[in-house]
């Protein structure tokens, strides 16, 4: 079985949202003892943007006479988009700054969102190209956003769920740890929280092919 996971914080493996796609990770494994696992670290926190080269490259790619040279963004694109494909499963790890994805998280949903490569652009709108697998969005927020004493809107989820669609991967789940602002003993608790949440979901679920 092939992971990736995709590492939006800028606090890398020290970070709360690093930490429950570990927990995530070790579910999975759990609930697959007779496969074998190879994990793929993307950390997107360097990840340069999109640039004027990769544009102009993916606007002429459907003139059938241009010949559209993969360097620079483009190329990295490509690495990037491979990497997804190859994946059985993706687990991305992502703080939420200031109600929505990192700019981080998006640089790298910008690589991978790309027309005539992993959507189709229809009469009907846009169809998603890739196979769907299993995505699972480990959240850390410093505030809460969920339940009756949420304290924030949640752009997030409804968000990444919708640009994910875009390109084919319709199944994904969200766990999220809340509060990590909080005094130590709050932070505790609701990492425990988090974690009674995540082992009771893969009690229940086998989200990967046996």
């Amino acid at each position: 079985m092939k992971i990736l996971r995709v590492i939006c914080s800028p606090r890398g493996t020290a970070s709360e949202s690093y930490r429950l796609s570990q927990t995530l990770i070790n579910h999975l494994i759990d609930s697959h003892r007779g496969s074998d696992f190879i994990i793929t670290e993307r950390g997107v926190t360097g990840l340069s943007h999109i640039d004027a080269d990769y544009a102009e490259a993916v606007s002429r790619r459907r003139d059938p006479s241009s010949a559209v040279a993969e360097k620079g963004a483009l190329l990295q694109s490509e690495h990037l988009i491979r990497e997804l494909e190859n994946a059985d499963c993706v687990v991305i790890a992502t703080p939420m700054h200031n109600l929505m994805v990192p700019s981080t998280l998006k640089a790298w949903l910008d690589h991978v969102i790309q027309a005539d490569r992993t959507f189709r652009i229809t009469a009907q709108g846009k169809v998603g190209a890739l196979r769907d697998r299993p995505v699972f969005i480990a959240i850390a927020s410093g505030g809460t956003f969920t339940g009756d004493h949420a304290q924030q809107p949640d752009f997030l989820r409804p968000w990444l769920k919708t640009v994910l669609a875009s390109i084919g991967l319709l199944d994904v789940t969200f766990f999220s740890v809340e509060g990590t602002a909080q005094k130590p003993d709050a932070l505790k608790a609701t990492r425990e929280k988090t974690e009674r949440e995540s082992a009771r979901y893969f009690s229940t679920h086998t989200p990967l092919p046996a």
